[in-house]
């Protein structure tokens, strides 16, 4: 019989540092055989022009070739997992599949399939917190309840982290327990059903002297001071424990970004009717407009409101959005247009890079006031006053809307006084219901 091995299955978190399970497998006193797969049951309901692909297909080639300097190799697969991991069992002495935990309702379904799949025959399935500092029930009341309100859960996150540290697991460091296998051949963007784009992506690098600015420049869309760092932790190309101890050493208020990020993850966990309706289950009630004409002019960029469509023009063409313009095009959208806000979510879901469920949920439920910890249904922007307030030189629209200012630029698509009026009529009438 063959040499018995353990597996180190990639998903996301596709760095080779400070990787819990994968430091988990190094150190199991087995050879660890690495693979990634592109889970077809998820490919196959993406446009072919997906950057988020792209991204991934970018960061496979990134690991194989470091992981190819300890003369291993990543083994990279293309299909439905079950039948890889069925596959790669018939052909190895394998004793365990390790990877790092999943939260999202599709990851739990395919995990819990897969342990049972393992568990027929005489596999261990070993999984490991690795995306967050704390995870599912961690962080409750002292009933067990989960928070559902951000304050009292970020102060309790605060206080368990100071109780317990940041631990990191120093997974580059065993690089070299990884099997002795040749290179195989990654299949192409083409192979997997995918465009390939010209587009670029940013580093997974901390820029401290950004860190340090950012509570008095982040709202600033023309500055462009965020950390460009979503996606990367998306896609676990950076750890968050590295961000953690940055965020504590430089910017309180990026921690407390981080934190929002683990808060609407256990919102998912312990509330998943969440992904497809309203944690205040009364806002369902509200009875949307939803004009496909102008959820049309809202996704092209094309309101006459110089912000909305600044900030539209650069999800669509590159992936991101900043976060002030994020909240600005959400209220637009859901009080201006009254178009539902599972509408925006599903755009937002198709196009951003660093598209999350649980974080994209939670704040677009926040926008409608729908959340757990929602903004009022009568807090309203106006995005004429939002583009005075946060891009007053123009800088930002400017470079997004370059017709701004001239005839070819769109009339308002809607009288902000008259779609305030209209919204908190909406709202009302469902909510005294």
């Amino acid at each position: 019989m063959d040499q018995p091995i353990v597996v180190f299955w990639f998903r996301r978190d596709l760095r080779l540092n400070d990787n819990h399970g994968l430091y988990r497998a190094l150190v199991s006193g087995l050879k660890v055989l690495p693979i990634f797969i592109f889970d077809s049951d998820i490919l196959n309901k993406l446009p072919e022009d997906d950057k988020r692909i792209v991204f991934i297909h970018n960061q496979i080639h990134n690991l194989n070739k470091t992981i190819e300097s300890f003369g291993s190799s990543l083994q990279v697969f293309h299909g439905e997992p079950a039948a890889i991991i069925e596959m790669l069992t018939s052909q190895q002495n394998i004793r365990s599949v390790y990877c790092n935990h999943d939260y999202e309702p599709y990851a739990t379904q395919r995990d819990a399939a897969i342990e049972n799949l393992l568990k027929s025959k005489g596999i261990s399935f070993e999984t490991f917190k690795d995306q967050v500092l704390f995870e599912k029930s961690e962080i409750v009341k002292s009933d067990n309840s989960p928070y559902v309100v951000f304050t009292p859960y970020s102060r309790r996150w605060m206080e368990m982290k100071h109780f317990s540290g940041v631990p990191s697991y120093q997974s580059e460091q065993f690089l070299q327990n990884m099997i002795p296998f040749e290179s195989n051949k990654i299949p192409t963007l083409g192979q997997l059903g995918f465009k390939d784009q010209n587009v670029s992506f940013s580093t997974p690098s901390i820029n401290e002297a950004l860190l340090e600015s950012y509570a008095e420049t982040r709202n600033f869309p023309g500055l462009d001071n965020t950390s460009r760092l979503g996606h990367h932790l998306r896609f676990g190309t950076i750890s968050i424990r590295d961000c953690i101890k940055a965020g504590e050493k430089l910017s309180q208020v990026w921690l407390n970004e981080l934190i929002w990020r683990e808060f609407f993850m256990q919102i998912l966990w312990h509330f998943p009717k969440v992904e497809k309706s309203a944690f205040r289950s009364s806002y369902d009630r509200i009875i949307w407009n939803n004009n496909t004409e102008d959820y049309e002019k809202w996704c092209t960029g094309n309101t006459g409101y110089p912000l909305v469509d600044a900030g539209m023009r650069e999800l669509n063409q590159t992936g991101f959005m900043h976060n002030r313009v994020r909240m600005v095009v959400a209220s637009f959208l859901i009080k201006h247009l009254l178009i539902d806000w599972r509408w925006g979510e599903a755009y937002f879901a198709e196009k951003l890079l660093d598209f999350e469920l649980s974080s994209n949920n939670g704040n677009w439920q926040w926008a409608a006031g729908s959340g757990c910890d929602a903004a009022p249904y009568f807090r309203i922007f106006n995005p004429s006053e939002q583009l005075k307030k946060f891009d007053k030189e123009l800088t930002y629209v400017r470079h997004w809307v370059p017709e701004y200012a001239t005839s070819k630029y769109a009339q308002p698509m809607i009288d902000h006084v008259f779609a305030r009026q209209r919204c908190l009529a909406a709202y009302s009438m469902a909510l005294k219901q």
